[in-house]
């Protein structure tokens, strides 16, 4: 494998996922540093591009969450100084992070989905939003769930479970983004399903399955210790198992994503996954579930980061 001699892990941004990403960023760089890689964290601000410049590094492992991050900003950057990264390109970033793009593509491709319609905030506005509230609740019924077109950890997300409750979600959506994505709302399991690539092809780790309380599965139930429990493996048949694996797969494979991503599902009460989206830049902090994934597949979490930057470093984009 390539030799490493310096990397640096790219963390922070400006998204409001900036903490969750530097936390993600000193866990992958503590990881490197015990399997004894020389590894900086560094933020994607005004001295990056110097930085890179002035003392090239062997690769770069970019885990920036939310915009710039994750919509492939950051890569094509990367792309244009050279420095060859961890993940998926500009392009399949770009299209995993806009959360109906995803969903049109694996949803050619076969797999089941949640009906939404996506609408701007300048619908609502110019056509009357209780006229265009109507017709969504009389395409998609109730109850709904409501999430920014682009954006991760929960930000914005919400359900609505009666008519009234509609107008405000979609404000709590607007605060994170023009456009909002609402699905019809499956009720079910709570299931991730992450993807490594190690060079012979994506495998499917072990599903995760997500147990949050009363508040369900926001961004506090994401990223504090004890207030969500996880299953790893999933408590799924061996066959819903597959099915989930097979859509994870499907997901990377479809959208062209590289070296690692995370899918989420929902299992309905008759055992049916339903696609929901796709992560190309998951998150690595102690309550993430890709790092759970990988442990629990006998993947030593350190020693994979190293592996991704090897491969990385060896194909130079």
């Amino acid at each position: 494998m390539y030799e490493l001699d310096r990397v640096v892990v790219l963390a922070g941004g400006l998204s409001a996922e900036r903490e969750v990403s530097l936390r993600s960023g000193q866990r992958v760089r503590d990881a490197l540093a015990k399997a004894g890689i020389d590894a900086v964290v560094a933020d994607a601000d005004a001295e990056l591009l110097t930085h890179l410049r002035a003392d090239p590094p062997s690769a770069v492992f970019p885990v920036i969450h939310g915009a710039s991050g994750e919509d492939g900003a950051i890569r094509e950057v990367l792309g244009l100084v050279g420095t060859p990264y961890v993940g998926s390109v500009a392009s399949a970033c770009q299209m995993a992070f806009d959360k109906p793009t995803a969903k049109a593509l694996v949803g050619a491709a076969g797999v089941v989905t949640p009906q939404s319609v996506t609408l701007p905030r300048e619908t609502f506005h110019d056509l009357g939003a209780s006229a265009v509230i109507d017709l969504i609740i009389a395409k998609l019924g109730l109850p709904l769930y409501i999430k920014p077109s682009r954006g991760g950890s929960a930000l914005g997300a919400s359900p609505v479970h009666t008519a009234a409750e509609l107008p405000a979600a979609l404000l709590g959506c607007f605060a994170y983004g023009d456009i909002a994505l609402i699905e019809r709302f499956i009720s079910g399991m709570e299931v991730t399903v992450g993807v490594i690539d190690l060079g012979r092809g994506p495998l499917a780790l072990p599903p995760v399955e997500i147990v949050p309380g009363d508040a369900g599965y926001d961004y506090a139930a994401r990223y504090t210790a004890g207030k969500t429990e996880f299953y790893v493996p999933a408590r799924l048949s061996g066959e819903i198992a597959a099915q989930a694996a097979h859509i994870a797969i499907a997901a990377h494979t479809v959208l062209g994503l590289r070296d690692l991503s995370r899918t989420d599902l929902i299992v309905d009460e008759t055992g049916t996954p339903y696609f929901l989206e796709v992560n190309a830049s998951p998150g690595m902090t102690e309550t993430s579930t890709l790092p759970m994934a990988l442990e629990a597949s006998g993947h030593t979490f350190g020693t994979t980061c190293v592996s991704l930057l090897q491969l990385a470093a060896a194909r130079r984009t």
